[in-house]
């Protein structure tokens, strides 16, 4: 589930993961358990899994991101990502949106649970763009990048699957461009 919030929210959230690190009630070595030296295939070495948000109403978001990665070795992963995002604000005409893209990404495990992610995120969003010397805005579609840089943590369910919670940083953020509010996103995942 991905969650776009302001930055007195990211604090909560913040407090909420640092609670959920401290008060952790299983053991991992990391999302997968490789061993070099058992040469495992490609198969057992992949993950999958993803975010999905939901929210319905006067505003509606829905949020379609599926990932897959592999164990490059015993710490590191590497994988790729789709996103899909609708939007629809009943309180304007004509304030829906479809965003689509995708992303491919890097993870290092620092802790059993603890890793570093980096990541760059091509979306294709509907931008505007002031028409000079004039109120109008014409809206046209262009890809945004993002090259997002963070932290997370992983949660254990059973031996292949868990939680990943998330903090990362847009370096790239432009305000009038990004479909992100800030350059601050939290993420929550599964993988299986």
């Amino acid at each position: 589930m991905l969650l776009w919030m302001n930055r007195s929210t990211v604090s909560y959230c913040l407090l909420f993961g640092l609670l959920f690190f401290f008060c952790g009630v299983q053991s991992a070595d990391a999302q997968r358990q490789i061993y070099p030296e058992e040469n495992p295939p490609l198969k057992e070495r992949m993950y999958y899994g993803g975010n999905l948000s939901l929210q319905f109403g006067w505003l509606t978001f829905v949020d379609v991101s599926p990932l897959a990665g592999a164990m490059i070795t015993e710490k590191y992963s590497a994988g790729i990502g789709a996103t899909y995002q609708y939007f629809n604000n009943r309180f304007y005409q004509n304030a829906q949106s479809h965003v689509y893209g995708g992303r491919i990404f890097n993870r290092y495990n620092v802790m059993p649970r603890i890793f570093l992610h980096g990541e760059y995120e091509a979306l294709n969003v509907k931008v505007a763009n002031p028409v000079p010397n004039s109120s109008e805005v014409i809206f046209t579609r262009d890809w945004v990048p993002g090259l997002f840089m963070g932290a997370g943590y992983f949660t254990p369910f059973g031996e292949r699957g868990g939680m990943n919670f998330m903090l990362l940083y847009n370096f790239t953020y432009d305000n009038r461009r990004s479909p992100y509010n800030e350059p601050y996103v939290i993420r929550v995942g599964f993988v299986f």
